[in-house]
């Protein structure tokens, strides 16, 4: 009696064992589909089923989710096997899984066979085709720590370990596959919730980004295509076996920081005015300026016309001849031909450019110092100061304050990522996204790091950036660029120690930015509006 009652105690003590340890593998879980296949495939283990299936309730049906059968070396769904394509099932009492789920009760059934209460053609069905025999099943509803079933777990033919014949679920596997049934029910809820808030966290990003984009309608996609490009840059150095990241590989944590901080990399930009993202020419603000420079030199131009008019009425009345109203002609025409070369030359200089040269910034100058009289006779130069300070920008369309402005957003998408939890896995999303304009020679923004404080991470993502704004071709500020110029323009700023030069070797070497070009371009094709996926 003692010997035996050891061995049961012995038994049971391990069965208690071996599901603490499945509750703690559950709980540890957080990929549903794969807590779903350890659920039905723990459940076979400790009832010693030969077949099962995991049903979700979802929108009033039981959604087939795993489904195994150890005898026909089947097993569906989840995260190693194929879809299941079998239809929902209705909840109705005459089938035994709705009926578990309704009434909330557990169902066990020696012989489904001779069972007159559930219809079940379906496994009949199913044996006919399979060769297969339903026998014993076992029909535990899975309920959460509310009480409320979220779904049922089916086990089918209890097989004798001693002899292999099938035989009834025995009362100790009603109450194993009860206990396990609640821990999975409430670790598939959490993991529901955490997908969920995931799911939701993600799409808050992603409406954020899209907002990004479509503030303006020159850099839309521009969030987007950074930040897939900077994954697929990611993923070249995880596949690369040699050179200088042949020991590098990030993790798939690492991947989704690198992916998120892609996303959220341009998310100060929310404060940028418009009228700076989006300023097309030197002189444009709410509208361009260049406007109200041709209507000033167009009362120039009647002003001249007036003036001659006077000037000839004036000669006449003192006798003058044709000689001397000819010259006055002449003079009104050569003034107002110089004006137009003057305006001609301003419509120019207030589009953007790569450089503007001393001598032009002189002309400007030159042309703002000249003054005419306006319809109150005031006396007034051509230009106003701000005028020529925004003609005679050198480089691009920003004065040093707009740019200074527009550089901003980078110390604002860190303020703003600082006050978003992001802890854990995803502690540095606001690091890697604050960085994309950090040089590694020092003389970026905003902190004006060098490249021992720059993580590759961080790096990759500048590069994603420079590439996608040198490639767009959608600028208001530059005309499109062609694929060498831009190649060019990045090995030079690598040549100069602003961006990592391995990683552009990379870009270059590989070809990695044409193969994403047309994956892109394959992509947009496919997809009419919403997020593109590479």
């Amino acid at each position: 009696m003692n010997s035996t009652g050891s061995g049961s105690e012995t038994v049971v003590r391990h069965q208690v064992e071996r599901l603490t340890e499945i509750g703690i593998a559950l709980s540890a879980e957080l990929r549903l589909d794969a807590l779903l296949e350890k659920t039905l495939t723990y459940a076979r283990e400790m009832t010693h089923a030969d077949a099962g299936t995991l049903y979700l309730l979802r929108n009033g049906q039981l959604h087939f989710s795993i489904l195994q059968n150890q005898s026909l070396g089947i097993f569906q769904g989840g995260v190693s096997g194929p879809p299941i394509e079998l239809p929902p099932v209705d909840l109705k009492k005459e089938n035994v899984s709705a009926y578990a789920a309704l009434l909330g009760q557990i169902v066990r059934i020696d012989d489904v066979y001779a069972s007159t209460q559930f219809d079940f053609s379906g496994p009949r069905r199913y044996d006919k085709q399979t060769g297969y025999r339903s026998r014993s099943m076992l029909v535990v509803p899975m309920k959460n720590h509310h009480g409320e079933v979220t779904g049922v777990l089916q086990l089918i033919n209890c097989m004798d370990r001693t002899t292999g014949s099938v035989v009834h679920f025995s009362d100790k596997a009603v109450r194993l596959a009860h206990a396990l049934a609640s821990q999975a029910a409430v670790a598939i809820t959490n993991a529901g919730l955490i997908d969920e808030i995931k799911n939701l966290f993600e799409s808050l990003i992603r409406v954020l980004a899209n907002a990004i984009d479509q503030k303006s309608p020159y850099t839309g996609n521009h969030v987007q295509r950074v930040a897939e490009f900077n994954v697929v840059l990611a993923r070249a150095i995880n596949e690369k076996k040699d050179g200088p990241f042949a020991q590098t590989e990030f993790t798939p944590e690492q991947l989704e920081e690198i992916r998120l901080a892609g996303w959220l990399h341009d998310v100060g930009k929310v404060t940028t005015p418009v009228h700076i993202m989006d300023k097309a020419t030197k002189l444009e603000a709410i509208m361009d300026r260049i406007a109200l420079i041709e209507a000033r030199f167009d009362a120039i131009a009647r002003g001249i016309a007036l003036q001659a008019e006077r000037r000839k009425c004036a000669a006449l009345a003192g006798g003058a001849g044709a000689v001397d109203i000819e010259r006055i002609d002449s003079d009104a025409q050569q003034a107002t031909a110089s004006l137009l070369d003057d305006l001609a030359f301003l419509r120019r200089c207030n589009q953007p450019g790569e450089f503007m040269e001393d001598d032009k910034i002189a002309r400007v100058r030159q042309i703002a110092a000249k003054t005419y009289v306006d319809a109150e006779g005031a006396e007034k130069t051509y230009l106003t100061p701000d005028e020529v300070k925004n003609l005679s920008i050198r480089k691009g369309t920003l004065t040093d304050e707009e740019f200074q402005i527009m550089r901003d957003h980078v110390s604002m998408t860190e303020r703003m990522l600082r006050q978003v939890p992001f802890a854990g896995r995803l502690k540095n999303v606001p690091q890697y996204a604050s960085q994309h304009h950090e040089k590694l020679n020092g003389k970026g923004y905003p902190h004006g790091l060098n490249g021992a404080n720059l993580p590759l991470q961080s790096r990759i993502l500048a590069i994603a950036d420079f590439y996608e704004a040198l490639s767009a071709r959608d600028r208001p500020y530059k005309k499109p660029m062609p694929e060498e110029m831009v190649l060019t323009i990045l090995r030079r700023a690598a040549d100069d120690g602003e961006i990592d030069a391995d990683v552009l070797a990379l870009l270059t070497q590989d070809g990695i930015h044409r193969t994403f070009e047309k994956e892109y371009a394959a992509a947009k094709t496919r997809t009419e509006g919403g997020t593109l996926k590479i």
